[in-house]
């Protein structure tokens, strides 16, 4: 079996068949599940001292925090598997200046 790498930046990597999901970190649920990821050694820090901008959740309970967008990792991930780019739906909520 071949493992599918996909570059989260930094000369980072993450096996694509490994990846059950990848959220904003604004969330108190995401901040809650990084914390106890922090707590029992499963957190993996891949930012380089970047700001965090996504955190990849693994099949075997590793909490990955990511400098890129999740929608640049879903889009590498989905060119990986030869598959076209989910692109979220446009929201009605304005950006407020």
């Amino acid at each position: 079996m071949v493992t599918e790498l996909v570059h989260v930046g930094f000369n980072n990597f993450v096996a694509i068949n490994r990846v059950i999901a990848i959220a904003s970190p604004n969330s108190a649920p995401t901040k809650r599940t990084v914390q106890e990821g922090k707590t029992k050694g499963l957190l993996i820090d891949m930012t380089n001292g970047r700001k965090t901008k996504a955190v990849i959740f693994t099949d075997d309970g590793h909490v990955i925090q990511v400098a890129l967008a999740p929608e640049t990792i879903t889009g590498r991930l989905q060119a990986g598997r030869g598959g076209s780019v989910l692109r979220p739906e446009p929201s009605d909520e304005k950006d407020e200046p």
